[in-house]
C-alpha cells in the first residue's frame, strides 16, 4: 500500500475514535439540568462535581413549613443535628459516574428527605427529557423507580 493511502486510513480511524468519544461525552452530559420529580413536588438541579454528577433541591412546591411558617428543614434525617438544615439547596444526589457501556449513571446515592433515608441509586435516560431514577437497598432488583422530567 502506498504512503498516502495509509495516511488516509489513519486519519479515518482517528476521526471515528474521536467522534465516538465526543458522542459518549454528550450522552454523559445529558443528565445535566433541572428535573422535576415524579410527584411534581420538587425539582432537582443535576450538575457535575469534578468527575462525578450530583444534584441539589432547587425548588419545592411547598417550601414553607405551615407549622413554623419558616422554610422547611431536614426534620426526618436520622442524625438530629441535621434537622435544622434547609431542604432548599440540600444535596440529595451524589457520587454518580457515567458508564458509557451501559449508558447510565451509577454508583451514586439518593437521599429522600420525606423519609429521612438514603439509598443506592442508578439513573438511566429514557430520552433527553426523561430520567428513570432508581433507588434501592442492596440489589437494584429491590427498589423503586421514579420518573423525572426535564424542566425547560
Amino acid at each position: 500500500m502506498n504512503h498516502l493511502f495509509m495516511k488516509k486510513i489513519f486519519l479515518l480511524i482517528t476521526l471515528i475514535i474521536t467522534s465516538q468519544s465526543i458522542f459518549a461525552q454528550k450522552d454523559a452530559e445529558l443528565i445535566l439540568g433541572t428535573w422535576q420529580t415524579g410527584s411534581g413536588t420538587a425539582r432537582v438541579e443535576i450538575y457535575k462535581n469534578g468527575t462525578n454528577y450530583q444534584g441539589k433541591i432547587a425548588w419545592l412546591s411547598e417550601p414553607i413549613d405551615p407549622a413554623t411558617n419558616k422554610p422547611k428543614t431536614d426534620t426526618k434525617h436520622p442524625d438530629s443535628k441535621l434537622h435544622s438544615r434547609p431542604l432548599m439547596g440540600l444535596i440529595n444526589l451524589w457520587g454518580f459516574n457515567y458508564n458509557e457501556k451501559e449508558n447510565d449513571w451509577e454508583n451514586g446515592h439518593i437521599y429522600d428527605p420525606k423519609a429521612g433515608k438514603e439509598y443506592k441509586c442508578t439513573i438511566t435516560s429514557k430520552d433527553k427529557n426523561t430520567l428513570n431514577v432508581r433507588g434501592y437497598i442492596g440489589f437494584s432488583l429491590i427498589g423503586r423507580t421514579d420518573v423525572w422530567t426535564r424542566v425547560k
